[in-house]
């Protein structure tokens, strides 16, 4: 019955590799996401704040 066994390569074991060495034609710089972050947060709070008296309802 042992003989009967197939044996896998002991390649990647079923892990999908994709392109290690992609490069995005876009890049962001940590800061200029934590600016953004605090920017959009502004934004928000002035909206809750204001946002009825700014759309008029």
């Amino acid at each position: 019955m042992s003989q009967d066994r197939i044996s896998m390569p002991s390649g990647i074991g079923g892990l999908v590799r994709y392109f290690d060495e992609y490069k995005s034609k876009i890049e962001f710089k940590p800061g200029h996401i934590v600016l953004l972050c605090i920017i959009i947060m502004a934004v928000m709070i002035v909206l809750y704040a204001y946002g009825g008296r700014i759309i008029g309802i």
